[in-house]
């Protein structure tokens, strides 16, 4: 095998393990998951794993690094592409929306994370996340300034809020839209468009380009003269 043949077997087993790694985690939690689990679903062995990951916490360490590592790259470009501050918002929450929606494994994870491991993953929001949100909080400012965004609102906790509900949309999406439509395709369609609706009112001031005319006054009615 060619040397770019073997590395690119090399790689492909790695994001196996971790996509897998991601799933099962999200299904049955860190501790529910062993490695001979993670190296079934991919099909390779167990030794074959921890060639590439010494310990299943390194695995885990794998999987979260590939959240933050994707978002280091895209938010960057997405920030600065959009040159309006609608087309910004509209680049960025739709491709977070996207994100957890393409991979609902993900949104769970997220959530199962918070839940088993609260200490951890606080550092991990300090560290990594903290930063990208004080830079698109920087552009809300920015809006604030120009009279785009509600003065009133606070960047940093609207952001976080956003967060919170996109993932919990990630988590709930096989399920609870099945109340709005049988259809489960048409059901998210609807929340979705209405989540989207929701973050945009929240941010931005909507301004009527027509002003609305006052009533006319009631006429007087003249005593008739006899």
């Amino acid at each position: 095998m060619a040397a770019s043949d073997e590395r690119s077997g090399r790689g492909e087993v790695r994001a196996a393990v971790v996509r897998e790694a991601t799933r099962l985690f999200a299904a049955r939690g860190f501790d529910g998951t062993a490695l001979q689990d993670i190296a079934d679903a991919v099909g390779v062995s167990k030794p074959a794993v921890l060639h590439y990951f010494p310990s299943k916490e390194l695995v885990r360490d794998a999987v979260l690094d590939g959240f933050l590592a994707h978002w280091k790259d895209a938010l960057p470009q997405l920030l600065f592409a959009a040159p309006s501050g609608l087309g910004r918002f509209e680049a960025i929450f739709g491709a977070v929306r996207r994100f957890f929606a393409d991979d609902p494994h993900r949104a769970r994870l997220v959530l199962r994370e918070m839940l088993d491991r609260p200490d951890a993953i606080r550092a991990l929001l300090r560290d990594a996340v903290r930063p990208w949100l004080a830079a698109i909080a920087g552009f809300i400012r920015g809006g604030q300034a120009g009279g785009t965004h509600h003065p009133d609102l606070d960047p940093e906790a609207y952001l976080l809020q956003m967060l919170q509900v996109v993932i919990a949309a990630g988590v709930s999406n096989a399920v609870l839209p099945v109340a709005l439509d049988d259809d489960l395709v048409r059901a998210r369609a609807r929340s979705d468009r209405e989540l989207d609706r929701i973050a945009r009112t929240a941010l931005f001031v909507t301004r009527d380009p027509v002003a609305p005319q006052p009533p006319p006054a009631p006429t007087k009615r003249r005593p008739s003269k006899r």
